[in-house]
Formats: C-alpha cells, structure tokens, sequence
C-alpha cells in the first residue's frame, strides 16, 4: 500500500446539505474558482456517494477522490481539456505559502 497525499487549494465543509443545495452551492464556488484548482468537499448526506460522481460526470468536472464524507473534486477547464490556466490565475499550492494537502491510501 502506498501513502501519498493530493493538494487542495480550498476547502468546504457543506454538511448535511442535501442534493439540491449541495451541487448549486458546489457549483458557485467552483465558478470562482481558476481552471484546474481543485476543492476538498465534505459532505455528509447519504446521496452524496452517488450524487457528487453523477454530478461531476455530467458536468465536466474532475472527481480525483472520494473517501465518504471527504471528496476532491478538481474544476474543469473551460475548453473542457486539460489545457494551460487562464492569464492571472494564483499560483499552485505547492508554491504558495499555505501547504494544503489530503493524505490518501492507495494499493
């Protein structure tokens, strides 16, 4: 099994939101967000398993990892392609002063 750790550059504890309100208010915040940056969500309604993977597939967005309550979800680029960032989009996590990250297990 090897540990490593995926870097989040916001994080958001959404509750027991429930579908509705969880993906409206998911969607604001990745809307803000620059293209690539990634968001470490936590919720905790019993939909979100099914929820947050369909939501993502249907809207372009990246689900890198799930771990219920904990997702990362990483937003899309405009073009829909991994292409570069806009012009003027804040620096990576890894260079900011703040260090973000989430360890994770994999086999």
């Amino acid at each position: 099994m090897t540990e490593g750790f995926v870097r989040f550059d916001e994080e958001w504890d959404a509750g027991d939101l429930g579908c509705g309100e969880l993906v409206l208010e998911l969607k604001m915040r990745l809307d803000r967000m620059p293209a690539g940056r990634v968001v470490r969500l936590i919720a905790r309604d019993a939909g979100a398993p099914a929820d947050l993977p369909a939501w993502c597939r249907l809207t372009g967005h990246t689900l890198l990892r799930e771990q219920h309550p904990v997702y990362l979800i990483q937003r899309k680029h405009p073009s829909g392609g991994q292409g570069p960032q806009p012009t003027g989009a804040a620096a990576p996590a890894e260079a900011r002063k703040e260090n973000r990250s989430w360890p994770i297990s994999s086999a």
